[in-house]
């Protein structure tokens, strides 16, 4: 890992997730994209991230951001069942200009739910094939190749991996490696919260070492 990048975990509470909800809704007016819990988070960390790069300000080109999306009960012409022990793994992508997503405030907010939003609806509406599956490398490798800059996201929230007991208890908290070398960014469902409450999630990425509070 290079000298000025370091691995770090974000924590964000239930009530966290939901001020960025109203703040996306409030900025969004009589139009909202639809906001879930995993939109928000990821859509609070996509524009943070922007936000702390130097030039993302000023600059106007488009960022991509690229995550996985079970593709069984999507294939078609006929869907994989559940219980397929295999890999049937799509990429959702978006594209956007960095300079939205790292507006100040609620616009930087806005601007990058409304996108993550937009990429699942579009992921979750359409029917997979065995050709359009063959297109998604080419996708990756033309927005890899734009100069943009990618962020990545590694695994899945429903993986629930704190959920997992070998007979020791369960995780008090749980690392993606790969990160360092990847850049890409993880996202959790952690069950507990502090006192036993409610769930929240950790987001464990590659930052800058001048990331700015």
């Amino acid at each position: 890992m290079a000298d000025d990048k370091l691995v770090a975990t974000f924590t964000l509470s239930k009530e966290d997730i939901q001020r960025v909800k109203d703040v996306v809704v409030a900025a969004a007016g009589a139009r909202p994209p639809r906001c879930t819990s995993l939109v928000a988070t990821f859509g609070f960390i996509w524009s943070c991230y922007q936000r702390s790069k130097d030039d993302a300000a000023s600059n106007s080109d488009q960022t991509h951001f690229i995550f996985p999306i079970d593709e069984r009960s999507r294939m078609k012409p006929d869907p994989i069942p559940d219980e397929y022990f295999g890999n049937c793994v799509g990429a959702a992508m978006q594209a956007a200009p960095k300079n939205q997503l790292a507006a100040a405030g609620a616009d930087g907010l806005l601007a990058a739910c409304t996108a993550f939003a937009a990429a699942i609806e579009r992921a979750v509406g359409e029917l997979v094939s065995p050709e359009k599956m063959a297109l998604w490398m080419e996708r990756i490798r033309e927005a890899s190749a734009s100069g943009g800059g990618v962020l990545t996201v590694a695994g899945s929230p429903r993986f629930r991996v704190y959920d997992v007991d070998f007979g020791f208890g369960r995780p008090a908290k749980v690392e993606i490696v790969s990160v360092a070398r990847t850049g890409a960014m993880h996202g959790r469902i952690q069950g507990v919260g502090k006192g036993g409450s409610c769930p929240h999630s950790n987001v464990y990425c590659l930052c800058n070492t001048t990331l700015k509070k």
